[in-house]
């Protein structure tokens, strides 16, 4: 296998998926088992602190003002409302806590109310993660000083195939702030979206721009699409 560092290339990456199946699955079994206590699993929750009425047009989400889904625009929530989520969470067996708000970055109104959530869940003992779109650098830096442990920002798909997908920003805007987030020491939580219509090297593609990023990201969820008929995307392309 190739380290973390090194350069991944389409050819090295290719290997991976033309692998039989059984050594598929072994390879990244090994790997777990070298890293990490293989009987032994995070518990998360995740609470949406701000629904509805984003201006991005991302084709796979009823969070979208652009996709006429009748999902009514929201406020930022409380952070006392935050907090006790927070704590019915901890108190189900949840280490980590995620809040995230529909919307393309937030605004600098919104950043004492954001730093107020990090630093109160941090003091329950629990690992924090957010996912709030895209981030200038003092945004970075506050949530960062708050205690912000994780920052969850996909990138969604290859660059060839994003503006399929979507045309409101690209694939080098949700880096730009996944090198931001990194570069904060802030660990980061970056996947992809899989059967929105791609091609198999758009799978390829967009794994390599996740590998490719030094360091690599610390988790890499990958999701399959959930088609919704208020958006785009009212069937799954596998």
């Amino acid at each position: 296998m190739s380290s973390a560092f090194e350069t991944w290339t389409r050819k090295s990456a290719q290997a991976l998926p033309d692998l039989p199946l059984m050594d598929l699955l072994f390879c990244p079994q090994t790997l777990h088992r070298a890293n990490f206590d293989p009987n032994k699993i995070q518990t998360s929750k995740l609470l949406s602190i701000k629904k509805g009425g984003c201006a991005e047009d991302c084709a796979y989400c009823s969070q979208s003002a652009r996709n006429g889904s009748k999902l009514s625009a929201s406020k930022l929530i409380e952070v006392e409302r935050v907090l006790a989520e927070a704590s019915k969470a901890k108190a189900g067996g949840a280490t980590r806590f995620c809040m995230g708000a529909a919307w393309r970055e937030p605004k600098d109104r919104d950043m004492d109310a954001l730093v107020a959530m990090v630093e109160g869940v941090r003091g329950m003992g629990m690992e924090t993660c957010m996912t709030l779109g895209m981030l200038d650098d003092n945004q970075v830096f506050r949530l960062r000083d708050a205690g912000l442990d994780n920052y969850n920002h996909y990138i969604d798909a290859s660059e060839r195939y994003y503006s399929e997908v979507i045309t409101t920003r690209t694939l080098a805007d949700r880096i730009n702030t996944l090198n931001r987030v990194k570069d904060a020491g802030i660990k980061v939580c970056s996947g992809g979206i899989l059967g929105m219509g791609e091609k198999d090297h758009d799978r390829i593609d967009m794994l390599l721009s996740l590998a490719n990023l030094n360091p690599a990201p610390d988790s890499v969820p990958i999701n399959m699409l959930m088609p919704n008929q208020s958006t785009r995307l009212t069937s799954c392309v596998c």
